[in-house]
């Protein structure tokens, strides 16, 4: 896979365009990748709920376990689901907004200079095979595109908001990520 740099595209991913994002800082380096988990309704894979509240189109009445999420304005870049298709939401250039009040290395407002993917997944279950493919190829690409991503800037929403968040949980497999982009 490869980035289309003028569109901020990930060429080969379905595109469905968030009006949850805005424009970067003007200069502003994309430095950070943010690793999450979501799933909608909790612990269920598979259905149209986590596309519907990235493009602002979820019906909060239509499930009992999404009434919570009535107005929400959240989207990611990238959603990857279990069966390995991609979504994108945003493009890189722009700022989506999947972080939330963040931090890194004491640095503030992380969606400023991040990229945000969203894996189909929860703390507890382990995520797919197919999704950790994914994840490396994409993860590569965007290293090749934006080198300010480093190995050490591959980091998860509980990494950057850890009095908040827990994804992407303690059945993600870092070092098979690690070993994956080292290879």
């Amino acid at each position: 896979m490869k980035i289309d740099p003028r569109r901020g595209r990930l060429v080969g991913a379905a595109y469905r365009p968030s009006p949850h994002c805005d424009a970067r800082p003007v200069g502003m380096p994309i430095s950070l990748l943010v690793i999450h988990g979501i799933s909608l309704p909790a612990g269920e894979f598979g259905g149209p709920w986590i596309e519907r509240l990235f493009l602002g189109r979820l019906e909060a009445g239509a499930h009992p376990a999404l009434a919570g999420l009535a107005g929400v304005r959240v989207s990611a870049h990238l959603f990857i689901r279990r069966d390995g298709k991609i979504i994108q939401f945003v493009p890189f250039k722009r700022r989506a907004w999947h972080a939330g009040v963040s931090v890194f290395q004491d640095r503030p407002r992380c969606n400023d200079y991040s990229i945000g993917i969203e894996l189909e997944g929860t703390d507890a279950a382990p995520y797919a095979d197919i999704q950790y493919a994914r994840l490396i190829v994409v993860t590569r690409a965007l290293m090749r595109a934006y080198p300010a991503i480093t190995l050490d800037r591959v980091v998860g929403h509980c990494d950057i908001a850890p009095e908040r968040k827990t994804d992407p949980g303690p059945a993600f497999d870092w070092n098979r990520l690690r070993y994956g982009l080292a290879m």
